[in-house]
């Protein structure tokens, strides 16, 4: 029986893969994809979709490392998997670009389980997350996170500057990013990315919104 899978994985022709093989480097792959999205989801505690992608970046490894063991050295499946994978739409907004780099670091994990370098894979994975841990604890380059703003607001206020003064006091950053209308266009939907200062007071930072919005609703994702 386990021959008889070998041959339907190996193609019939060639002994390229066996069952061994594959389900020590899923495993293999399983392992580092954990440390991975374990790193992605300590370092990230304010991320808006952790959860998805720290899913992905479990499963990402465990699938590039099975489809390098299922191509080998084979040119016409290597085409094959090339044509498959161009049909390939991905629909989801794109996050941060840290969020791209950890895609990378799941990707190079997963191509070396396929290729059966798992020192290497180890090795790559342990010191990149100890890496990316111990920058994330020091904040190096970075500052506090942004936040979303959403702020109803009468039609007869105009939104443009309505909180300018209350900004320069509260954050060290503002941006307008969406604006639309609603209840049947009595009132406007405004939202804002700020970055609070360090010493900034969020419930006095709201209260002052409020007294310009007729203590319509208001909105901060919290950090």
């Amino acid at each position: 029986m386990l021959d008889s899978l070998n041959t339907i994985f190996s193609g019939g022709a060639e002994a390229a893969v066996s069952m061994t093989e594959v389900a020590f480097s899923m495993g293999m792959a399983v392992l580092l994809g954990a440390i991975i999205a374990g790193t992605y989801l300590f370092a990230n505690r304010n991320a808006e979709n952790r959860k998805s992608l720290a899913i992905t970046l479990l499963m990402l490894p465990v699938i590039l490392a099975v489809i390098i063991l299922f191509v080998g050295s084979n040119v016409a499946r290597a085409f094959s998997l090339a044509g498959t994978m161009s049909i390939v739409r991905f629909r989801s907004a794109p996050g941060e670009p840290k969020d791209i780099g950890y895609i990378f670091f799941a990707t190079a994990a997963g191509l070396a389980c396929g290729v059966e370098f798992y020192g290497g894979a180890i090795l790559f994975t342990v010191l990149l997350s100890i890496i990316m841990l111990i920058v994330e604890s020091l904040n190096i380059g970075g500052s506090a996170p942004l936040q979303k703003l959403k702020v109803t607001i009468p039609e007869d206020l105009n939104y443009s500057n309505a909180f300018s003064d209350v900004f320069d006091r509260f954050a060290d950053y503002s941006k307008l990013s969406k604006v639309k209308t609603t209840e049947l266009g009595s009132l406007f939907e405004v939202h804002y990315d700020v970055r609070l200062r360090k010493d900034a007071d969020e419930k006095a930072f709201i209260d002052e919104i409020r007294s310009r919005n007729g203590n319509l609703t208001v909105m901060l994702s919290l950090a």
